[in-house]
C-alpha cells in the first residue's frame, strides 16, 4: 500500500472506516462536571451521556456532526457508521447529520438509537425517525441504544423494521455488567448484517449473528473491562464510541491492549479489525488517502505515532489537500462548533 512520486516515497491506503461513532459527542469536550462523580458504568451513562443527549437540539447536532466529520477527514477516515440519540430533537435529526457529513465530504451511515428510557412515545418516535430517514433513501441502519434500556417489544419492533427495510441493526451489546443477559434477548433477532457494539461481557459462545465492533479506548475510559475480541468467531471491526475518528490511533490502542492480554498478539490482528471496516462500508475502498509516512503496513504503523494524511480523495474528489479540508473552512467549523458547545453546556445546567 505504498507509492512513489517526484518528492520521494509516499504511503497510500483506502479511506479508513469508523465502525461505531457518536458524532453528537464532538461537543462534549470541556462540558461541565456531572452533579457527582460517577461510581460505575451506569452512573457514567446517567450523569454524563444521558444528560448530554437530552440537551441536544438540531443546531447543536449539526455543528457536532460538522466538527466530527472534519476531524475524521483530517485523520484519513472517510466513512463513519454513526449511532445517534437526541430525545428532545428526534424528528429530522438523522438528516441533519447526513447533510453535515456530506457538506464536509465524508461518507456516513446513520441510525437513531431507539430506547424506552423516555417512555413508549420516545421509543415510537425513535423508530419513526429510523423509518422516515431510511425510506427516504438515507444510508443507514436501525439503531437500538442497548437491550437493557428497551422492552422486548421495542427490540422486536426495531428488528422487524430493519428486516422490512433490508438493513441491519446497530446496537450496544454487553458493554457493561447491566447488560449481561443481552445474548439471550437478542439471539432470536440478530442477523449477519447487525453491528454488535462492544461485546465486553458476552460469553465466548454467545451465538449472536453479526459483526462485533471493538472500541478499546472507550472501554478503557469507562472501565468496563477488556472485550478480548480475538475470542469471537464473529467478524470484528474497530470503532471509537465517539472519541474522535482517528482510526490509526484506535488501531494502535487495539494492538497494545491485545498485546497486554496476550504476548503472542501481533499488529496484524488489530489491523484485520480495522480492515473489516471496508466490508461494512465498501465504498471507502475506492477512496484514496495519501499519508505523511511511506510505510503504511501494520507493523510499521503500530509503532509510528504522528502519521497523518496529506491528501484525501473521496469518490474521485480531493476533499483534503495539504492536510486541510477543501469543501469547508475548518477554522470556521471549529469556531461555530465552539459557540454551539457553549450553548449546549449552558442547557446542561438545567438537566
Amino acid at each position: 500500500m505504498s507509492d512513489h512520486h517526484a518528492g520521494g516515497p509516499v504511503g497510500t491506503t483506502p479511506g479508513l472506516v469508523c465502525a461505531h461513532h457518536h458524532l453528537y459527542s464532538a461537543l462534549a469536550r470541556r462540558m461541565p462536571a456531572p452533579p457527582r462523580t460517577p461510581a460505575g458504568f451506569v452512573d457514567i451513562l446517567e450523569l454524563v451521556w444521558w444528560r448530554l443527549d437530552r440537551a441536544l437540539d438540531l443546531e447543536s447536532i449539526r455543528w457536532s456532526a460538522m466538527l466530527g466529520a472534519v476531524e475524521a477527514l483530517e485523520r484519513g477516515c472517510t466513512a463513519i457508521i454513526d449511532h445517534h440519540e437526541s430525545p428532545e430533537a428526534i424528528d429530522g435529526s438523522l438528516d441533519v447529520i447526513a447533510e453535515a457529513c456530506a457538506e464536509v465530504g465524508v461518507r456516513v451511515s446513520c441510525a437513531y438509537g431507539v430506547t424506552d428510557r423516555h417512555g413508549p412515545d420516545g421509543a415510537r418516535r425513535g423508530l419513526a425517525e429510523n423509518e422516515r430517514y431510511l425510506r427516504a433513501g438515507g444510508r443507514g441502519m436501525v439503531g437500538i441504544h442497548a437491550a437493557f434500556t428497551c422492552t422486548d417489544g421495542t427490540l422486536e419492533a426495531a428488528a422487524g423494521l430493519a428486516d422490512d427495510l433490508g438493513v441491519g441493526v446497530h446496537v450496544h451489546v454487553a458493554e457493561g455488567d447491566a447488560d449481561v443477559d443481552v445474548a439471550d434477548r437478542l439471539r432470536p433477532l440478530a442477523a449477519d448484517d447487525w453491528l454488535l457494539v462492544h461485546g465486553v461481557h458476552l460469553p465466548d459462545d454467545h451465538d449472536l449473528a453479526g459483526t462485533i465492533v471493538h472500541n478499546p479506548r472507550s472501554n478503557m475510559n469507562n472501565s468496563v473491562g477488556y472485550a478480548r475480541p480475538a475470542r469471537f468467531a464473529n467478524p470484528v471491526a474497530l470503532g471509537t464510541d465517539g472519541i474522535g475518528a482517528d482510526m490509526l490511533d484506535e488501531f494502535r490502542v487495539a494492538y497494545v491492549r491485545h498485546r497486554e492480554d496476550d504476548v503472542t498478539a501481533t499488529p496484524d490482528d488489530a489491523w484485520s479489525w480495522l480492515a473489516a471496516g471496508w466490508d461494512l462500508f465498501p465504498e471507502a475502498r475506492d477512496d484514496v488517502v495519501t499519508w505523511s509516512y511511506a510505510h503504511v503496513d501494520p507493523w510499521s504503523l503500530a509503532f509510528t505515532t504522528g502519521v497523518g494524511p496529506t491528501t484525501v480523495e473521496v469518490d474521485g474528489e480531493v476533499v483534503l489537500a495539504d492536510g486541510r479540508p477543501t469543501r469547508v473552512d475548518a477554522d470556521e467549523v471549529r469556531a461555530r462548533a465552539a459557540e454551539e458547545a457553549t450553548r449546549l453546556h449552558r442547557r446542561l445546567e438545567g438537566i
